[in-house]
């Protein structure tokens, strides 16, 4: 008896955004400046998404975009920056302005977090905290004693994401996610964050065919029930880079650095870059396809 054929989990991005709601808890993948899922970024603030708590380890333009439109009540991470490109600047006013509040966590701690929801736990333990101020000023971390040596120990409270949101490198309809064998901290920190969750919805550069799944079987990771939602989004972390589909767009960035300077400039931006351009492929359109193609990364997946 031959089976039934999966459903497809194929969506819009604008529908996918629909389910975030106002006051979710949000992970984003990617890690600092590397392969963020900015398309779904931008069209989170396109539908005036409010009152966002983001979970994460180390971000850069991702938090930085959505605490400048407004976007955004509370961060939990390790780091806000832009690295070579300098300070996050509308993360910064916000925060400085009262509009946003920070918990910080260790950048590992931030990882174990979402570990132990991976794992079925509460929290995940630590014992290198000891005289550490993150403690003092992070009221969410608990110390326990060991039961098995008396040693204390911190416990950091489990990430606990509504949704989960990764950019990956290929897809098939039904959300088998491929992830290159050879690769960095974004894509297993994806992985891991995507096993945190029941609700996970991700955007992918292509959407494959299952043969190439059932070909490349190795690479799935992410198999099709762990999944929510997929989204074929070409060019979806731009304008940071996708490992193996192409570089961070420096001339892009640069400019975003620079719109950063004042909340004025930086409504002119997301005016000209996020709400004017209709959609993602608008977007695209906007950058034009010489520009796109300086930037094109051609890689393996073995």
């Amino acid at each position: 008896m031959s089976k039934a054929p999966l459903a497809s989990k194929l969506i819009t991005l604008a529908e996918a955004a629909g389910r975030v709601p106002d006051g979710c808890r949000l992970a984003l993948g990617g890690f600092a400046v590397y392969q963020k899922p900015m398309a779904f970024v931008r069209e989170l603030i396109r539908q005036g998404r409010r009152d966002l708590t983001i979970i994460g380890s180390a971000h850069s333009f991702d938090v930085d975009m959505l605490a400048g439109a407004g976007c955004l009540k509370k961060v939990e991470t390790s780091y806000v920056g832009l690295e070579k490109h300098g300070l996050a600047r509308n993360y910064r006013r916000a925060v400085e302005g009262g509009r946003l509040k920070v918990v910080d966590y260790p950048e590992m701690a931030c990882w174990d977090r979402f570990r132990a929801n991976q794992d079925g736990f509460d929290f995940w333990p630590a014992k290198f905290l000891g005289g550490n101020d993150v403690v003092t000023y992070n009221d969410e971390i608990k110390e326990f004693p060991c039961p098995i040596t008396g040693r204390r120990l911190h416990a950091f409270p489990a990430a606990n994401p509504d949704v989960v949101v990764i950019h990956a490198i290929a897809a098939d309809e039904q959300g088998n996610i491929v992830t290159p064998a050879r690769r960095l901290l974004p894509q297993s920190g994806d992985v891991l964050m995507a096993r945190s969750c029941e609700h996970v919805i991700v955007t992918a550069e292509k959407i494959v065919a299952k043969s190439f799944i059932k070909r490349h079987a190795r690479f799935v990771e992410l198999p099709s029930y762990r999944i929510s939602a997929v989204v074929e989004v070409p060019w979806g972390a731009h304008p940071t880079p996708t490992l193996g589909r192409y570089l961070a767009d420096d001339t892009h960035l640069d400019a975003y650095v620079a719109a950063s300077a004042s909340n004025g400039t930086f409504a002119a931006y997301l005016d000209d870059w996020v709400r004017q351009p209709a959609d993602h492929f608008a977007y695209l359109d906007k950058l034009g396809a010489a520009q796109l193609s300086r930037l094109t990364d051609l890689g393996s997946l073995a």
